[in-house]
């Protein structure tokens, strides 16, 4: 019996998780604290009140329904790699710092990272397993 995938849904997967097929998606998802934080900024930075209230339910709802993965040593290691791999590509690492700080905590534990955006984590393919949804 193989065992269940289980991948890091990242911060745009989860934003389109409505829309998305649930086929294209791992048998157990996880997110990243990295996620809980964009997700915890995105209220603030909604104009409308309408959509404030929209990214508040997302956010709520993420929380009660995920143990996010911690950014650790481990990741902190790996942010490293990640980092030079997008100086390699010609690309600005500090521009890019939650979806490297989720790469990396991807990479970190070993798990695919499932993402609606793959251009974010373009040169990450050596470290990183990406599943575009």
């Amino acid at each position: 019996m193989a065992m269940p995938e289980v991948g890091i849904l990242d911060t745009s997967v989860v934003i389109d998780l409505a829309r998305i097929d649930q086929d294209l998606l791992p048998d157990q998802s996880a997110i990243t604290s990295v996620t809980l934080a964009e997700l915890a900024a995105g209220p603030h930075a909604a104009g409308d009140p309408l959509e404030r209230s929209s990214r508040q339910e997302r956010l709520q709802w993420a929380e009660a329904t995920f143990d996010a993965i911690s950014f650790d040593t481990d990741a902190a290691r790996a942010y490293g790699r990640m980092y030079a791999l997008v100086r390699v590509a010609g690309r600005q690492p500090r521009r890019r710092l939650a979806d490297l700080m989720i790469a990396s905590i991807a990479s970190a534990h070993q798990l695919p990272l499932y993402t609606r955006n793959p251009a974010d984590f373009a040169g990450l393919e050596p470290v990183v397993s990406l599943r575009v949804v």
